[in-house]
């Protein structure tokens, strides 16, 4: 498994993973810090540009990671993908906060394992309940610096 920055170029994989509008996954990948992972099986440095997806395809990628930083805490805004994937991108934002002596916060819907999981494997805590988004309830997961 790979992960590097992604790129415009992704936003339509991106949206296919995170079931959302193209033009948002692109300026997602404008507006924030936003990892991909990606099938290790394929030449990062192959063209892309004949994909159906006019960029990488989403069978390529496993999943990803959107995060910014505000004040002491970095906020994983977005994650999605699989277990190993989750865990690999969480880990990301996690090396970031550690050597800016942060703390990452991150909100995992209710109805899935994949994100706790994975937080809590790399040493979350459960902090209750997260805001809704949609209606759908979330929980708050904290690692302190």
């Amino acid at each position: 498994m790979n992960v590097r920055d992604a790129l415009e170029a992704d936003a339509d994989a991106l949206a296919s993973i995170a079931d959302s509008p193209t033009d948002v996954m692109r300026n997602l990948v404008h507006d924030r810090t936003v990892r991909v992972a990606e099938d290790g099986t394929h030449d990062p440095n192959a063209d892309v540009s004949g994909s159906q997806y006019d960029g990488s395809d989403p069978e390529d990628l496993l999943g990803f990671i959107s995060f910014d930083a505000r004040e002491d805490t970095v906020h994983v805004t977005q994650l999605d993908g699989t277990s190993k994937a989750c865990k690999r991108l969480l880990a990301e934002p996690v090396r970031f906060a550690e050597r800016e002596s942060m703390a990452v916060e991150v909100l995992a819907p209710h109805e899935t394992d994949t994100i706790g999981d994975a937080a809590e494997e790399l040493g979350f805590e459960r902090r209750g309940r997260g805001p809704r988004f949609d209606g759908s309830p979330t929980v708050r997961f904290r690692l302190e610096p």
